[in-house]
């Protein structure tokens, strides 16, 4: 494995630049917004294989923007090695989409320009859920200001109320989402925005005429270090769950227990399936662990202060931009390394047994 990208601009170049070489059908469809140095924002999707193949494999990487630098940098191994090894015409067609979240991915942030989750947002929008207990908690998690006293004084209610409740529960509360703190941390929004309107044509489109599709988003931040733990969207002991287990071994509900994941209100893995209702879809997550939550936690409060009452272009910003991507990526070639090996051990098995 290469090294991490230094930035969303040269992250989204070298990408190109390896779908080029591996000889792969590219389309780039361009955000209105603009990255952290003025630089053009794009969902780029690299295909390798039959464009009427019924049979597809789709990785993606940037749904919570910072978490991009490792998924861009195993898509772009990926797409090395094809270009050493080409793609057998019988195998299940590759699609690559690169930079889910174009925005978080250039400015450093998991959220998107409307500091909405992307991964909270596919929500019945007629019936929003409800998270009545994060309101306790919303000044304690992104305050007025970042001074020492600030963060100390915070930090310390959040605590008191992670003892009194316990892990899961505060997890739950301050993760699973929220839709009435649009300044907050997990926040989901008031309606779909730009990335999730793009995702449900995009893959409306793409998957019609597709009878299978395995797709693999790829995250980090939660979990041991350098491991990753294959997450579903889908009902615990459900037919999807099932055939998740039945391929790759073990695979976790966060709708159920034991997952690092609080069960989530609105992933966007939950809604693939209503997006191309001929398709038999199985779908999951790698997580990949960084840091202690903790630390995670902490640098999503600081982003979410900085641009709730700071100035995110300031110079003195970058050190709270630095603080997000070290909660997210590692540039320890151990951790790379661990990571790569996952990543190909879960597509070898998606590229074998989808459609079969």
């Amino acid at each position: 494995m290469e090294p991490l990208s230094s930035s969303y601009a040269t992250a989204r170049v070298a990408f190109l630049d390896a779908a080029e070489q591996a000889t792969a059908r590219v389309e780039s469809f361009v955000h209105p917004g603009r990255g952290l140095h003025g630089e053009e924002l794009a969902v780029d999707v690299a295909e390798v294989g039959p464009a009427s193949n019924d049979r597809v494999v789709i990785v993606v990487s940037g749904t919570h923007g910072v978490e991009g630098y490792l998924g861009s940098a195993v898509q772009r191994h990926h797409l090395a090695q094809l270009a050493a090894a080409p793609h057998a015409s019988d195998q299940p067609t590759l699609i690559l989409v690169h930079g889910l979240n174009p925005f978080g991915f250039s400015w450093l942030r998991r959220v998107n320009e409307d500091n909405v989750d992307l991964n909270r947002n596919f929500i019945d929008w007629e019936n929003p859920p409800t998270n009545e207990s994060y309101r306790d908690l919303a000044t304690a998690l992104v305050p007025a200001g970042w001074t020492a006293e600030d963060q100390e004084q915070s930090f310390a209610a959040l605590m008191a109320e992670l003892e009194r409740v316990g892990m899961p529960a505060f997890q739950q509360t301050v993760s699973g989402g929220q839709y009435d703190y649009p300044d907050g941390i997990f926040y989901g929004g008031s309606e779909p925005v730009w990335s999730h309107r793009w995702a449900r044509n995009f893959f409306g489109r793409r998957l019609d005429g597709v009878a299978h599709a395995a797709v693999i988003d790829l995250h980090t931040g939660l979990g041991p270090w350098g491991f990753g733990e294959l997450i579903s969207s889908a009902m615990p002991n459900s037919e999807t769950h099932r055939r998740q287990g039945d391929w790759y071994g073990e695979v976790t509900a966060h709708k159920g227990e034991g997952s690092v994941s609080a069960p989530l209100l609105g992933d966007w893995l939950t809604a693939v399936p209503g997006m191309s209702p001929s398709t038999e879809v199985t779908a999951v997550a790698i997580e990949y662990g960084t840091v202690d939550v903790v630390t995670v936690l902490q640098s999503l409060r600081a982003d979410a202060v900085l641009h709730a009452h700071g100035d995110p272009t300031a110079p003195e910003a970058k050190v709270i931009r630095d603080q997000v991507r070290a909660a997210f990526n590692d540039d320890d070639p151990a951790w790379l390394d661990a990571c790569w090996s996952r990543y190909e051990s879960v597509t070898r098995t998606a590229m074998t047994r989808v459609g079969r």
